[in-house]
C-alpha cells in the first residue's frame, strides 16, 4: 500500500513539474505594438500583416498622449486582454510607455525601436537635450500640446518614405501634452526583463547616438537598421523580424 502511495506522488510530482516546464518553455505569441508622439497606431499595419502570416496574435495600442500615466493605463488595459504572455514593443515616446507598462507581470520582454529608453528619474526632455536631435520642427500649441510641423514632417520624420505618405501621417499625427516631456520615468521594466533595440541611423527626430547610449545603458541587444524614425513603417520586413526574433527567443 505505501508502496503504492509513493509511487502515485510520484507520479504526481513528475506531471506537475512537467507541467511547469511546459509553460516555462510556452512561446510567447502575443505581440503588443505602442506608437509614439506624432504618429498613431496605423503606421505599424505592415509590420502587423508580416507578424500576423508569422502566426502572432497582434495588438495595437491607441494611447490618448494626454499624459504619461494615461498612456500606460491604455497599455495596460490591452496587455490585460491577452492570453498568456506578451512582448512589449514601443516606438519613440512609446519607450516611456512601454518601460513603465512593462512591469505588469504578463509582460516577458521589451522592445525599443527608435525609441527612448528612460532610467528612473530621467525625462523626455532631458534626454532629449542629453544628445540633441536634427529636427527643429517640434512646436506647440495655445493649449499646451505639441506637434510637429507638417512641412518638415516627411524631411524630419519619415524620409523614406513617399512624400504622399508622409502627408497623410503629417495630417494624422496624434499632439502629445507638452507635459508628458518633462514628467519623470518610474523604475523602468528593461532592469529586470530582457530587451531589444533597433537603432534608426537616418534618425532625424531622436539622434541615433542617444539610442545607442541608452540600449547600451539598458544592456539590450541592438541591431541598426538604415532608415528614419519611421523606420518600422519604412521597412517593415526588418522590423517585423527583429521583432519575431525577439519573441522567438523568450520561448528557449
Amino acid at each position: 500500500m505505501l508502496k503504492k502511495t509513493l509511487t502515485m506522488i510520484a507520479a504526481g510530482l513528475a506531471l506537475a513539474f512537467g507541467a511547469q516546464g511546459a509553460a516555462l518553455a510556452s512561446p510567447v505569441k502575443n505581440i503588443v505594438l505602442v506608437h509614439g508622439a506624432f504618429a498613431d497606431g496605423s503606421g505599424w499595419e505592415a509590420v502587423t500583416r508580416i507578424l500576423d502570416k508569422a502566426g502572432y496574435h497582434v495588438s495595437i495600442v491607441q494611447e490618448p498622449q494626454t499624459s504619461l500615466s494615461d498612456d500606460v493605463a491604455a497599455t495596460r488595459r490591452i496587455l490585460s486582454q491577452q492570453q498568456g504572455k506578451s512582448l512589449l514593443v514601443g516606438h519613440s515616446y512609446g519607450g516611456f510607455i512601454i518601460s513603465e507598462a512593462g512591469q505588469d507581470p504578463s509582460v516577458a520582454g521589451l522592445v525599443y525601436i527608435a525609441a527612448f529608453q528612460p532610467g528612473k528619474g530621467d525625462t523626455l526632455a532631458g534626454l532629449a537635450a542629453k544628445i540633441p536631435a536634427a529636427t527643429q520642427g517640434i512646436t506647440q500649441t495655445s493649449d499646451h500640446f505639441l506637434y510637429l510641423k507638417p512641412e518638415l514632417f516627411h524631411a524630419d520624420f519619415a524620409a523614406d518614405l513617399p512624400a504622399r505618405q508622409a502627408d497623410f501621417m503629417a495630417r494624422s499625427q496624434v499632439m502629445p501634452a507638452a507635459a508628458i516631456f518633462s514628467t519623470a520615468a518610474a523604475e523602468p521594466a528593461w532592469k529586470t526583463k530582457p530587451s531589444w533595440a533597433v537603432v534608426a541611423t537616418q534618425d532625424r527626430a531622436i539622434n541615433p547616438d542617444l539610442e545607442r547610449f541608452m540600449a547600451k545603458r539598458a544592456h539590450s541587444k541592438v541591431a541598426e537598421v538604415k532608415g528614419s524614425h519611421a523606420v518600422y513603417a519604412s521597412q517593415p520586413q526588418e522590423i517585423a523580424t527583429f521583432i519575431e526574433k525577439a519573441a522567438q527567443s523568450l520561448s528557449q
